[in-house]
């Protein structure tokens, strides 16, 4: 197959990453790197002796395949551009910072027949993937995502910047519509949410609660599964499940027993992954793992969290 040109929009620590992947990938040139900072794009583009551009707009009939790595409030702008130029875009989560204009790109995605992907990445992470199939009907799930402070993803709230990741993977498990929403959040070291807790309801009467700070002196990225057969619990940055079954009671007992599985699952690259099902749906026309429909329904979900928080701190 020909081999198809690609290139990154943003040359921070994250499209430095997705500049990697595409150098690596076979079948796959990663011919331009852009960012405003000619002296980042430079620095990100020579191990691959691709062109450094300040102007992604210069990008038009130079490549096939695009990752944008920008902040938040730019994807709207410059995938639309990419998007009518013919191009096939991969952009980083969230699809962009409102609701409106997650419509507005939607739209136009299928308006000019392009692959639009959203990178959810723990979409791909092995442990959300071992998992899945051991996840049926669960009736609450709980989330907590805790980092330390950066400036990097303080254009948008922490819902946006970090509950995301665990709202897309929610998501991806249940087609229920939102019955209802409670939220709070508190502003620490931005103007913006930077601490939030929401409890989310569903049609089908599952319920998520997600605890998510970017301002925490820790770590913690986890996510609990309680269904009427099992209990899994997941680490997505050691890559482990925890699976907690009930069994049958024994010959002469009463009471069920429960029995653990440790799975252990760190082998994998999840941005590799993302990348080559983005690669390959630019290649066969087909839909992304992770598509404009997904981003969308995240976006959406993001916004009603943050409008409750508003309207609880009113």
């Amino acid at each position: 197959m020909p081999q198809l040109r690609a290139a990154v929009v943003g040359a921070g620590r994250l499209g430095a990453l997705h500049a990697a992947k595409y150098a690596a990938m076979p079948g796959v040139r990663l011919t331009h790197v852009v960012d405003i900072d000619a002296l980042r794009a430079e620095r990100v583009a020579r191990p691959a002796a691709a062109q450094p551009l300040t102007d992604y707009r210069a990008l038009a009939g130079q490549v096939d395949v695009v990752s944008i790595a920008t902040p938040t409030v730019t994807h709207l702008e410059i995938a639309s551009r990419l998007l009518a130029a013919g191009i096939d875009v991969l952009v980083e989560k969230p699809m962009t910072a409102t609701l409106a204009q997650a419509r507005e790109l939607a739209a136009l995605a299928q308006g000019c027949d392009r692959v639009l992907a959203v990178g959810h990445l723990e979409r791909f992470n092995p442990a959300v993937v071992r998992s899945r199939p051991f996840i049926k009907g669960p009736k609450f799930i709980e989330c907590h995502r805790l980092a330390p402070f950066t400036e990097r993803g303080t254009d948008v709230d922490v819902i946006f910047d970090l509950m995301v990741h665990d709202l897309d993977v929610i998501l991806n498990i249940t087609s229920a519509g939102l019955a209802s929403v409670e939220a709070v959040g508190v502003a620490v070291l931005t103007e913006r949410i930077d601490i939030a807790n929401a409890r989310l309801k569903f049609d089908d009467g599952m319920i998520a609660n997600l605890v998510t700070s970017r301002v925490s002196q820790r770590r913690e990225r986890k996510i609990r599964f309680f269904q009427p057969d099992a209990y899994i619990s997941l680490d997505y940055e050691a890559r482990t499940v925890q699976i907690y079954r009930k069994d049958p009671p024994p010959p002469g007992q009463t009471y069920p027993t429960i029995s653990a599985e440790l799975i252990d699952v760190r082998e994998g690259d999840p941005l590799a992954d993302e990348i080559g099902d983005f690669v390959g749906c630019a290649r066969t026309r087909m839909r992304p793992q992770v598509g404009v429909m997904d981003g969308l329904r995240v976006v959406e979900l993001c916004e009603q969290i943050s409008s409750a928080v508003k309207a609880n701190a009113v």
